[in-house]
């Protein structure tokens, strides 16, 4: 492939000088853009290591002191309140309140190396789930919309769920961005612990319930199609067959079997949980059973600027080491945990010194991350901070690489390239690099 190197300078849109002319320059020897788009396309893709993914997304920030990078020689005002438990590493040490987590150490792939690079919320999750600073101009497609894209429905399912409303979308986190709005996922806000959970448009309790949805989705496809015959443009198009998937998944007895934790054992429901977090996990684990490509399980409460340790011991850490570490298990025991990709992460990391409402504040130089199955390389901790975790020091890890990380392991090319709605080439994946020791 040519590449035409002037420097790294952006533009407006975020694509680099370098980025623009090694697609531009290649008319100058008779390979246009869409030639060049055709051979991207019909390239060999990456092996896939993972059929699918669930991303656990800590809305607001986790400490990751008080979590998966305690710093237990630093003084009081930096180690916090937390004492350490060690893990099933030779010399690893996780937070205190993450013992059944600390013996799954063997299992996951610590990320200590994270750098966020930003500490602001919004633009946080719009970076962290697309592997893209945020652009006004140009709304980049998460992860799961990506997935969604490039793998479609399989066995009639909707291709990327998310489940809660943790995600700011002041900054078009966790949307298809320029793909449209057909690959934003489908949301499942209500809490799956409550006895009450009901996913909205699955759960028809009745025959005339049944037939007010068929009458709406009639109404809907005949103007659907008015506007296709007027306007004829592939926008309208792409909706049209998105409401038609739709329609049939909602309709569906595999979809509303998928949804139903009901199906569930007590004493699994148990072992994940009876809180919110944990039934989301639980969740998530019957979607991609069941066919769904990508979940998103977002938690709230991470944002620990007053009471840090008393949220993180009461709620938060709990909630995390024992839906985590049961999702690992149970996807072990099935059978699936080396066809699935997990990943836990926030927006960023928190400030190492306590603040005086004993909390912790923004901080965007060092944070955490957590990766485990997809037939990783297992077992590792990747980069480090300094002594008291103000900075990262051995291996960083951008969201750049994060994302590179994905992709990487559900074998979707880092190169495949998109065009936005007004013809710009975009690629998917230009600046990170795939961590490749757990590869």
């Amino acid at each position: 492939m040519l590449d035409l190197f002037t420097g790294r300078t952006s533009d407006c849109s975020g694509v680099s000088r370098r980025t623009f002319l090694r697609v531009g320059g290649l008319s100058v020897f008779g390979l246009g853009l869409p030639e060049y788009l055709r051979l991207r396309a019909a390239a060999p893709q990456t092996p896939a290591r993972a059929k699918r993914c669930i991303l656990l997304w800590m809305q607001g920030g986790p400490s990751h002191i008080d979590t998966f990078d305690p710093k237990p020689d630093a003084p009081v005002e930096i180690r916090g309140e937390f004492g350490t438990v060690p893990t099933t590493l030779p010399g690893v040490r996780y937070a205190e309140p993450l013992p059944m987590l600390a013996q799954r150490a063997h299992k996951l792939v610590t990320i200590r190396g994270h750098d966020p690079q930003n500490g602001s919320h919004g633009v946080a999750d719009h970076l962290m789930m697309t592997g893209h600073k945020f652009n006004p101009s140009l709304p980049f497609p998460c992860y799961g919309s990506v997935v969604a894209k490039e793998r479609g429905y399989v066995n009639g399912m909707l291709p990327f769920v998310q489940i809660g409303r943790y995600i700011d979308r002041r900054f078009n986190g966790g949307i298809g961005g320029f793909l449209g709005d057909q690959y934003n996922p489908f949301e499942v806000p209500d809490d799956p612990n409550s006895p009450a959970f009901r996913v909205r448009d699955l759960s028809l309790s009745s025959e005339a319930e049944r037939q007010r949805l068929d009458r709406r989705y009639s109404m809907l496809a005949d103007l659907e199609n008015y506007q296709r015959r007027v306007e004829r443009n592939e926008a309208v198009l792409a909706r049209d067959e998105f409401y038609a998937k739709a329609h049939g998944i909602i309709t569906s007895p595999l979809a509303k079997r998928a949804f139903d934790l009901t199906q569930e054992p007590a004493k699994v429901r148990d072992r994940y949980g009876r809180n919110y977090l944990g039934q989301a996990c639980l969740l998530a684990r019957r979607l991609i059973e069941a066919g769904v490509q990508f979940v998103t399980v977002t938690d709230g409460g991470w944002d620990t600027h007053t009471n840090n340790f008393r949220s993180l011991r009461e709620r938060l850490l709990p909630r995390v080491d024992q839906g985590m570490s049961a999702l690992l298990d149970d996807l072990e025991a099935r059978g699936l945990l080396d066809e699935t990709l997990i990943v836990w992460f926030g927006d960023f990391g928190r400030t190492p010194k306590v603040n005086p409402s004993a909390g912790r504040d923004h901080w965007s130089t060092a944070g955490v991350a957590l990766f485990a199955g997809g037939g990783l390389r297992v077992g590792q901790v990747v980069g480090a901070t300094n002594a008291l975790a103000e900075y990262v020091i051995d291996n960083p890890v951008t969201p750049q690489d994060l994302a590179a990380t994905i992709y990487t392991v559900l074998g979707i090319n880092l190169h495949t390239w998109y065009r936005t709605p007004d013809g710009r080439p975009i690629e998917l994946c230009p600046e990170g690099k795939p961590i490749r020791q757990i590869l």
